[in-house]
């Protein structure tokens, strides 16, 4: 288990990166797309490739950095605070709020606190829900999985594979760790398993690989009617 120096400084780490995604990315994608859906990415999370101004464009956190790739060319720099995001970014930094309700504040000045172990932690969980959910996805093609995306303003890596939301989160306010969930559109049925209000949760100190990461999204499927 982490210490509480640890917990601390992962939790600023997240709440930091978190406004990036919200601020920056998803804004800059939205103004481009009219969407918000980011993607896990190597060092991190970024945007898909989306064309602005007809140049194929994407911006990216790896670890304690933001890289905008436009065409051949690339722009690099630590993160340091929204504004010099949204400068490096070419945009006005603020989430689109006629989509949605951003859970962080946009405060343009601010240092953003991202200790690089941190970040690498939050990427290396990142990575192993992708890799999982895209072996649930294989599993499921048969019932058109929607694509793995990384929403915003949960912070959450998830598919959706028949009315049910399968996904993994870094932590938020419920949860200090990072965990899996599985949630059903309707109710879940009454089982030992089914242990949060919206469906099922499995810390990340139950889960060290993407074998244990699927077994858990493959039991939710099996206790699902």
């Amino acid at each position: 288990m982490p210490t509480t120096d640890e917990m601390t400084t992962r939790t600023a780490t997240r709440v930091a990166l978190q406004s990036v995604a919200e601020h920056v990315l998803s804004a800059a994608l939205h103004a481009a797309t009219g969407r918000i859906g980011l993607r896990r990415t190597p060092g991190g999370f970024g945007t898909p490739v989306f064309d602005r101004d007809g140049q194929p464009t994407q911006i990216v956190v790896d670890g304690t950095e933001l890289e905008v790739r436009i065409g051949d060319q690339r722009r690099r720099a630590p993160l340091t605070t929204l504004r010099a995001a949204g400068e490096l970014a070419g945009i006005e930094p603020g989430a689109p709020v006629d989509v949605y309700t951003p859970a962080t504040p946009l405060v343009l000045d601010t240092v953003l606190a991202v200790d690089r172990a941190q970040a690498q932690v939050l990427a290396d969980w990142f990575a192993l829900v992708d890799d999982a959910l895209e072996g649930l996805r294989r599993e499921a093609a048969d019932q058109d999985p929607a694509i793995t995306q990384l929403w915003p303003e949960h912070f959450d890596l998830a598919t959706t594979i028949d009315e049910v939301n399968y996904g993994g989160s870094p932590g938020d306010e419920a949860h200090d760790l990072p965990y899996l969930y599985v949630g059903p559109w309707k109710p879940p049925p009454t089982d030992a398993f089914w242990n949060e209000p919206f469906g099922a949760s499995s810390s990340s100190t139950h889960v060290v690989t993407v074998h244990d990461a699927l077994a858990f999204f493959q039991r939710g499927r099996e206790l699902l009617p």
